[in-house]
């Protein structure tokens, strides 16, 4: 199967916190990163505090969705990550976003999972990465993420440079 991850932080070191977690998802069983986006930086989007630091992965995994997610939480758990209410800063946030095997798009609607990730097509800071790995990736029912972006104009996001890693993507490990 393969996924992408949407990856993102506001509080602390955010890109290395991100670097922190892109290397811990390129280290889950049966899963490697294929391929990452740079690092965004964008205003929170409904919520308060610093600015966001995002990221998306793809990675190639044996592990199925709802397995995936599961590995993501104890990531995110394993940097702090806190849910004092809706849109807390947060020091990690991982977000399986879409995810498609030989027979094509994964759809998931359980209460703990959906995928395609239900926001992701208004949000310029997964659109963005989206886009920089591959602008014609259709997200299901939405469309093309480059058209997608597109919409997103209004969103203010901008490049930051390289997602830093200890094994870059791709590498042998």
């Amino acid at each position: 199967m393969r996924a992408w991850i949407g990856l993102g932080a506001n509080l602390g070191d955010a890109a290395a916190t991100i670097g922190r977690a892109a290397d811990a998802i390129d280290a889950l069983p049966e899963t490697r990163i294929a391929r990452a986006s740079s690092l965004y930086r964008s205003a929170p989007v409904d919520a308060q505090g610093p600015e966001f630091v995002n990221a998306v992965v793809e990675v190639e995994t044996a592990l199925r969705p709802e397995q995936l997610l599961e590995q993501l939480l104890a990531i995110e758990a394993r940097e702090g990550r806190r849910r004092p209410y809706r849109n807390a800063p947060r020091t990690l946030d991982l977000d399986l976003l879409l995810a498609a095997d030989a027979s094509g798009p994964l759809r998931v609607d359980s209460p703990s999972l959906s995928l395609p990730h239900p926001r992701m097509h208004l949000r310029a800071f997964v659109l963005a990465p989206l886009a920089e790995l591959d602008s014609r990736q259709v997200v299901p029912g939405h469309g093309p993420v480059g058209e997608l972006l597109a919409a997103c104009a209004g969103q203010r996001i901008e490049r930051d440079g390289p997602l830093p890693r200890r094994s870059p993507a791709g590498a042998a490990r």
